[in-house]
């Protein structure tokens, strides 16, 4: 009896487990995601005066006295144009390529998906490679134009441009599955009655794509608001690069230069939180559409005016040459050589890898007259030590933070399906959605000032901050900022689990663990794997978080590639520069288009389509083996075996 109690009294396993777990969470969440920004807010209001005296309202008169207001003006004014440009663009591209009966829609839709292979700092230098002062299309212009204004792609109209095409991509994906969803009966029925196309389109087509347009125009002016590469390259103040700008300065340079970074950081916050609320609220309204009970796939429009028609197809092939120019210019001259690429012209007859793999010398005349040899000047992509341990450093950390974000969604979803209807699974899921309502730079910022101490306990007092350990850092950065898109992805796949499966599988004595490894876990997994290969796609190129940091010891691919713009010159140490900024370019389209065939091609196909592509393989090498067997048996001899 005295056994049996000491048992009952004694926690059982899972409880362990349990507690462990809310313990690393509670850990995590107040360690990481909480006290370092809490620790930004406060800075603002401690802010030291020219006489050393705490003066919780000087950041605060400072920006109404001097120009940070600019800043904030000019991202929003940036947003506000945005919303209207992109969702034109955006929506003119899934209309011609999805409702209306245009020629060669699917042509045209691969290139206006170009941008989903390329962004951020890649693509804003593509743009800058062609657009340019010096630029191939810049020098086409201004030959073809008397007085033309070679310096147009600048400032607020350049970066305005770059994002309208850049920023499409999620039209391109989601608007693409509204209107794909939508009722064809409903179409048919209302030119039944009388109604025009356009009428159509407007009074029937549109409503249905409103919650979704609302949720893009919302991102969309986040996007802007928060931009970071193109205001950077193409030399627009905002607010991104001024944050980063004075995380950088010190006191003895101007005034107060991290409170001020502090108080734009969290401007972006007060936005960000605003927009999502506005959002959440809109959500949670609800947006139904009545269909008939028998759903009928949606028919594409012929545009019966020829005049609208003509109009249509030419309005779309624009479109499609703006889209495609970068990309093939991009790809061509990454294969030219140094001359070609720096005057700008094309040379069919002298082709070259030495941007992707060649080194050479590069003899130079110096200010005095002598010539004189610098090595390596002139080096490949997979040539240049700096361009492969940008590579290098991306690669791995993307992956440890994609990874680790997965993981823990993964662990939290389990645990938050396993408790539904319960308190500790909605807290869980909520603190998991907290890093969404802040902009990246304010959390990358707060970590750079938070954890540069060896005063921080709970990390073993280690200055994280410091040299090498600035990688754990970016490591953690990325996986916080990843986590609020990975569990909206994850939580829906855990949808789909049927609790019989898990029922069955509990009635059969598998414990938690077993029936999760042999249950859940083969159901959900391709939308894990999708959601890792986003979120590595995305951190392999991303630039405003390593920028953020600013150390030499987590220089990302991105911050490569940016220096790229500057570091190329007659006296430079890489001459070749702008080549091999092309052939990074290039890498990274084919690194994006191979993730993203493994998303929506292999990764996008459910347990079933998977089993099925299985038996076809083994089928395949049945056929294949039974073949050579015969071959064998009728005496022929196989490669390499004498008779």
């Amino acid at each position: 009896m005295r056994n049996a109690s000491l048992t009952r009294q004694r926690p059982d396993a899972a409880f362990v487990v349990r507690i462990i777990g809310i313990v690393l969470f509670a850990y995590f969440f107040f360690g990481f995601m909480l006290l370092p920004c809490l620790n930004t807010l406060t800075s603002i209001f401690t802010t030291k005066n020219a006489a050393g005296e705490t003066d919780p309202w000087a950041v605060i008169r400072f920006f109404f006295a001097g120009n940070m207001s600019r800043y904030v003006w000019n991202s929003l004014k940036l947003a506000l144009c945005l919303v209207v440009t992109v969702n034109v663009v955006g929506v003119s591209i899934v209309l011609l390529t999805e409702y209306f009966d245009i020629k060669g829609a699917n042509i045209l839709r691969l290139g206006y998906m170009t941008t989903m292979i390329y962004s951020g700092v890649a693509l804003v230098t593509g743009y800058l490679f062609l657009y340019d002062p010096n630029g191939i299309l810049t020098t086409a212009l201004a030959n073809a134009i008397p007085g033309f204004n070679r310096s147009w792609f600048s400032g607020f109209n350049a970066v305005l441009f770059t994002m309208t095409f850049a920023c499409t991509s999620n039209h391109a994906l989601f608007l693409r599955n509204a209107i794909r969803g939508i009722d064809y009966n409903t179409v048919e029925a209302a030119r039944n009655m009388g109604a025009k196309p356009f009428k159509v389109l407007w009074k029937v087509v549109f409503p249905t794509l409103v919650p979704t347009m609302f949720s893009l125009t919302v991102m969309t002016f986040i996007t802007g608001l928060c931009a970071m590469s193109a205001p950077t390259l193409l030399g627009y103040d905002s607010i991104n690069p001024e944050i980063v700008r004075l995380a950088g300065s010190s006191v003895a340079d101007e005034s107060f230069p991290q409170a001020r970074a502090a108080l734009l950081s969290i401007i972006l916050a007060m936005f960000t939180i605003v927009l999502l609320t506005v959002l959440s609220a809109y959500e949670r309204k609800g947006h139904y559409l009545s269909v008939s009970k028998t759903k009928a796939k949606l028919v594409k429009q012929k545009i019966t005016n020829p005049v609208w028609n003509v109009l249509a197809h030419i309005y779309a092939y624009v479109l499609f040459i703006i889209y495609m120019i970068p990309v093939v210019m991009i790809i061509v001259f990454s294969f030219q050589t140094y001359g070609a690429i720096r005057m700008k012209k094309l040379d069919l007859r002298n082709w070259t890898l030495i941007n992707y793999f060649g080194k050479q010398d590069y003899e130079y005349l110096t200010n005095r007259g002598t010539y004189k040899l610098r090595k390596g000047s002139i080096s490949g992509l997979f040539a240049n030590d700096a361009t492969l341990g940008g590579i290098k450093m991306s690669f791995i950390l993307s992956i440890l933070a994609a990874a680790l974000a997965c993981l823990i969604v993964v662990v939290a979803c389990n645990y938050i399906f396993k408790s539904r209807n319960k308190k500790s699974g909605i807290v869980l899921e909520y603190c998991l959605l907290f890093p969404w309502l802040l902009p990246t730079i304010l959390i990358c910022y707060s970590y750079r000032t938070y954890f540069n101490s060896d005063a921080i306990w709970y990390v073993g007092n280690m200055n994280l901050y410091y040299a090498e350990n600035v990688r754990l850092l970016i490591v953690l950065a990325y996986t916080v900022v990843k986590l609020p898109f990975s569990l909206r992805m994850i939580k829906a796949a855990f949808y789909s689990i049927d609790s019989e499966l898990e029922d069955a599988a509990r009635n059969m004595g598998a414990s938690g663990l077993r029936t999760f490894l042999k249950v859940k876990l083969p159901i959900i997994l391709p939308s894990v794997l999708a959601v890792f290969a986003l979120n590595f796609n995305a951190l392999f190129t991303e630039y405003d978080m390593s920028a953020t940091f600013a150390s030499s010891y987590g220089t990302s691919y991105a911050m490569v590639i940016q220096s790229m713009c500057a570091e190329e010159g007659l006296y430079g140490y890489n001459v070749n520069a702008s080549g091999r900024r092309c052939a990074s370019t290039v890498f990274i389209m084919l690194v994006s288009g191979l993730i993203l065939y493994l998303v929506y091609g292999v990764g996008g196909r459910d347990l079933g389509e998977r089993l099925d592509a299985k038996a076809r393989r083994k089928r395949i090498w049945s056929r294949m083996t039974g073949v050579f067997r015969r071959s064998g048996d009728s005496g022929v001899a196989e490669p390499g075996e004498q008779l």
